[in-house]
């Protein structure tokens, strides 16, 4: 990280944060109300099937939630992981799973000794962050996340997962807060990972005039 031919890079990232919150733009804002990667057109909307995701049972939910807290098998833990997340993508089912506190249950397969399994746990509380509601309940996993990030192989699928929950995470500044003492960590990951994925996280920050100061001031 101590190369010095980064660091004219570093400052021209930075110049560009400056000049994005100076504009008062927030890429996660516009993904929140344009309603992002989770829009669908209305050709697949009307060719959902009864049994799709978006149509599940609350006591299908409730099931499924069940089957996670029992299994012994990681494929498992990944297919449920991966109907919940995809469950989530809808609005109806994103209330119902915080009402079974199905969160915290989630939640706690980030620590999976199975890197599939924590990729899909990420993915899935991505999808529950895209409810403000539920953002009470996630930002407690906040450290994780980071440690997820720190800790994991460069340019690895947990390191993707982990910055997308921080993007949605970040979307107004009512959470900014945590990630303050991290700015450092996000900064060095647009040289050595998902440098657009990165960025997205600290376009968030940059629009909160009390973050500027640290993003400028980072150290790599």
């Amino acid at each position: 990280m101590g190369d010095a031919s980064i660091t004219p890079r570093l400052g021209n990232m930075r110049a560009l944060l400056g000049i994005v919150a100076g504009a008062g733009a927030s890429y996660g804002l516009y993904k929140l109300i344009s309603g992002g990667s989770f829009k669908r057109n209305k050709k697949s909307a009307a060719s959902e099937s009864p049994g799709s995701p978006g149509n599940l049972d609350p006591q299908h939910l409730k099931m499924l939630l069940s089957c996670l807290q029992t299994s012994n098998n990681p494929l498992d833990r990944c297919r449920i992981l991966l109907t919940l997340g995809n469950s989530a993508a809808f609005t109806v089912n994103q209330n119902l799973i915080r009402e079974f506190e199905g969160i915290h249950i989630i939640a706690g397969f980030l620590s999976d000794p199975a890197a599939e399994v924590r990729v899909q746990t990420l993915n899935a509380l991505n999808n529950l962050c895209m409810n403000i509601p539920n953002q009470e309940q996630i930002k407690v996993y906040v450290p994780q996340v980071l440690e997820l990030i720190e800790m994991s192989p460069v340019n690895s699928d947990l390191q993707l997962g982990a910055l997308r929950l921080l993007t949605n995470l970040s979307v107004t500044d009512k959470h900014q807060h945590l990630l303050k003492e991290s700015v450092t960590l996000l900064l060095s990951l647009l040289v050595v990972s998902y440098e657009v994925q990165a960025l997205k996280v600290l376009v968030n920050l940059s629009s909160n005039p009390h973050m500027m100061d640290d993003i400028v001031q980072a150290q790599v």
